[in-house]
C-alpha cells in the first residue's frame, strides 16, 4: 500500500509517525510505503506565536527540524503539491515530480486572509506568523495608553485565541502598571462573546470582572486607518488607538486552485474523515470543512483515528473506527491563570474557573508538544 501524506504540520506529522509504528512489519517487508510531502523543512509550534506576541517566548523556540520529528521509515520530501489528480490517484509537485498513491491524506492547513477586510492588514496587529507576532510585540512595547480593540473574524483556527489574547493583553498592561491608561475592548461576530455557548457563558463574566468591554454582532467591514476607526457590517463604528485582530482564515490556496473545496475547506465525512466522493482520500486538521474547532488537538485526535483506519485497511482491507469529534483546548486567562475546554460531537465544553495549576500545565505542554508531534503522547 502506497500511503501519501500531503502536509507536514501537526496532523500530518502525528499521522505519519502513528502509521509508521502500526505498519512496522509492512514497511520492513515492502508491503507498505509512507511518503510525506511538505512545503518546509521546519516544523513550527504555532500556538507559541501567542506568547511571542506578548514577549513570553522567543521565535527560535517555536521550531524543530521536520525530519528529526519523523520516524526513519517515512520518506520525507520538501516539495509541495501543486496539482491533485484524485481520479487517477496521483499528485504533481512544485519540482514537477508525480507521486502515485493508494491512500492519500491531505493535511495542508489554513491561512489568514486579513486582506479580505479593507484596511485590516495595513492597520491591525496579529500573531499568526512569526513576523507579525514580533511586530505586534514591538507595538505593545511602544504603546503608551488608550483604547485597544480586539476584533475577531470568522472562521479562524485556534478557537480560544480571541479570548486568550484579550486576557493576556489585560494582564500585559497590568504587569506594566498601565491598567489605568488602557481600555481593552473586544468584538465578536455573533450574538455572544464566543462561538461555543458554554465558553461564552464562562468568558463574559470574566470580562465583566476585569473591566474588559465588548460588543457582539460585530462583523468587520473596513478599517479607516487615518482616523483610527473600525467599521462593522452592522453599521457601528469603534475608535481605537491600537487595533489587534484575529483575522478570518481560509484553507490553503492549492486546495482552492484544484477545486477540492470552497474557500480551501475540503468537504469531509464527520466520522470517517474521508473526502466526500473519495473513500481513499482522508482529510484532517484545518483542511476539513467540519463545523468543529480548528485546533492542534483536533488534528491530533483526527490523525490517531485516521492512522488506525489506514493501518487496518493495509492489514484487513477495511477501516475499523469512527472519529467522535474530540477536541481539547487550553484557555489562557491571563499571565498566570488558565482553564480548558474538552468536548466532542455529543458533549459540549464545560470550562472551570481558571487556576495557576492549569496555566503551568499549559506551559509544560509548550515543551511536551514535540513529544506529542512524534506521537509519543
Amino acid at each position: 500500500m502506497r500511503i501519501l501524506i500531503v502536509g507536514g504540520g501537526m496532523g500530518g506529522t502525528i499521522l505519519g509517525n502513528n502509521l509508521a509504528r502500526r505498519l512496522k512489519s509492512e514497511l520492513a517487508n515492502g508491503k507498505a510505503r509512507i511518503t510525506m510531502l511538505s512545503a518546509s523543512d521546519r516544523h513550527m509550534y504555532q500556538p507559541g506565536l501567542l506568547y511571542v506576541a506578548v514577549g513570553q517566548m522567543m521565535p527560535d523556540q517555536l521550531y524543530r527540524d521536520q525530519r528529526s520529528l519523523l520516524e526513519p521509515e517515512i520518506d520525507f520530501h520538501v516539495d509541495p503539491v501543486e496539482e491533485f489528480d484524485l481520479d487517477n490517484n496521483r499528485v504533481k509537485t512544485k519540482s514537477g515530480k508525480t507521486h502515485e498513491y493508494d491512500v492519500l491524506a491531505i493535511a495542508t492547513g489554513s491561512r489568514i486572509v486579513p486582506e479580505a477586510i479593507p484596511g485590516l492588514a495595513e492597520h491591525a496587529e496579529y500573531f499568526y506568523t512569526e513576523e507579525s507576532a514580533v511586530k505586534m510585540y514591538n507595538r505593545l512595547r511602544e504603546f503608551q495608553g488608550g483604547k485597544v480593540v480586539v476584533a475577531v473574524g470568522v472562521p479562524h483556527k485556534c478557537p480560544m485565541a480571541p479570548l486568550e489574547i484579550t486576557f493576556m493583553l489585560h494582564d500585559y498592561f497590568k504587569h506594566r502598571g498601565m491598567s489605568d491608561k488602557v481600555q481593552v475592548h473586544y468584538t465578536y461576530p455573533i450574538g455572544r462573546t464566543h462561538g461555543l455557548e458554554p465558553v461564552a457563558k464562562w468568558a463574559t463574566p470574566e470580562f465583566d470582572r476585569l473591566g474588559i468591554t465588548y460588543e457582539t454582532l460585530f462583523n468587520m467591514k473596513e478599517v479607516d486607518g487615518a482616523d483610527k476607526v473600525l467599521h462593522s457590517e452592522e453599521g457601528s463604528a469603534i475608535n481605537y488607538d491600537l487595533l489587534i485582530t484575529v483575522p478570518a482564515h481560509k484553507g490553503m490556496e492549492v486546495i482552492e486552485k484544484n477545486g477540492l473545496g470552497q474557500s480551501g475547506w475540503i468537504p469531509t465525512d464527520r466520522h470517517r474523515l474521508t473526502m466526500e466522493g473519495h473513500d481513499n482520500v482522508f482529510v484532517l486538521g484545518d483542511t476539513t470543512n467540519l463545523p468543529i474547532s480548528k485546533a492542534g488537538s483536533t488534528a491530533h485526535f483526527e490523525a490517531e483515528a485516521i492512522a488506525e483506519n489506514i493501518a487496518a485497511m493495509a492489514k484487513i482491507g477495511t477501516p475499523v473506527r469512527d472519529y467522535d469529534g474530540k477536541v481539547f483546548c487550553f484557555i489562557e486567562a491571563g499571565r498566570d491563570r488558565a482553564t480548558y475546554a474538552m468536548f466532542n460531537y455529543q458533549n459540549p465544553p464545560d470550562p472551570k474557573p481558571p487556576t495557576k495549576a492549569v496555566h503551568w500545565f499549559k506551559m509544560a505542554y509548550n515543551q511536551l508538544y514535540w513529544a506529542s508531534a512524534r506521537g509519543l503522547l
